[in-house]
């Protein structure tokens, strides 16, 4: 049976979508029926799943997280197919997001204010975007070198946000408009690495511009506080994961793609 090994963050590993993913660390928020697993069960093949809640660039290539390696160290060279969605922890994406959501006092609290109003920085944001991209170049060189016989894709994150002119409450226009600044630098720069390291990439943002979390049919969550049993916040609901397997699918199913 031929090997798919899926690398990311929790924007891949589906939180709160149930079922868990047997075995799976329950800080991975692992789910049965992330994108991953939908697609393994289409093509027949053999799922690695190594996404991680909260995971980094880092996380993939050369750190530890609650005790599980570096997600990399389980590419041995047999893999077919090889998925990658990352980044977003790398410049606080959804923590800033989620930051904006809160009642504007808990800026101003001892300690957690102060982390609040870094979230929302632009300025800081614009710092950790300026090295996303290096990062996210450096996944795409060392997966291609651990797996030279496999397709590798990145795909990129599902839209959560409405686009200009429409309001996505509780966060405000201006904490939205750094939201959606963010996103769109991220989508730039995943297909930049992408294109560097000769990896394919599946445009997920780009298709589901229509379907972010204020819409009608939304593939993603909006703000709001963790519900055992829910998707989480700011996060892929089962229908995205179903519509992301779906573009996956299309990709590796493209002869043109390698």
């Amino acid at each position: 049976m031929k090997r798919y090994v899926a690398l990311g963050s929790s924007m891949v590993a589906g939180p709160g979508i149930a079922p868990r993913a047997p075995g799976s660390p329950r800080a991975a928020g692992r789910s049965a029926r992330n994108y991953p697993h939908l697609v393994a069960q289409s093509l027949g093949v053999d799922l690695v799943d190594v996404t991680f809640s909260g995971a980094r660039t880092a996380h993939v290539l050369h750190e530890s997280q609650f005790g599980s390696p570096p997600q990399v160290d389980v590419l041995d060279g047999t893999e077919k197919l090889v998925t990658v969605t990352i980044g977003g922890n790398d410049v606080g994406y959804v923590p800033m997001l989620f930051a904006a959501g809160l009642p504007r006092f808990t800026r101003w609290l001892p300690v957690l204010g102060g982390r609040l109003r870094g979230l929302l920085d632009a300025n800081e944001r614009e710092h950790a975007l300026a090295e996303v991209g290096a990062a996210l170049a450096e996944v795409g060189r060392i997966v291609r070198r651990r797996s030279p016989d496999a397709t590798v894709l990145f795909v990129d994150y599902l839209t959560l946000l409405p686009p200009a002119g429409i309001s996505a409450p509780p966060l405000s226009d201006t904490d939205a408009a750094l939201g959606r600044r963010i996103a769109a630098t991220l989508e730039r720069y995943t297909a930049e690495a992408a294109a560097v390291t000769g990896c394919a990439l599946v445009r997920a943002g780009e298709a589901s511009r229509r379907n972010h979390a204020w819409s009608a049919d939304p593939w993603t969550t909006r703000f709001g506080f963790p519900v055992p049993g829910r998707p989480a916040p700011l996060h892929p609901n089962a229908r995205g994961m179903r519509a992301v397997a779906d573009l996956v699918l299309a990709t590796v199913s493209n002869p043109d793609i390698r």
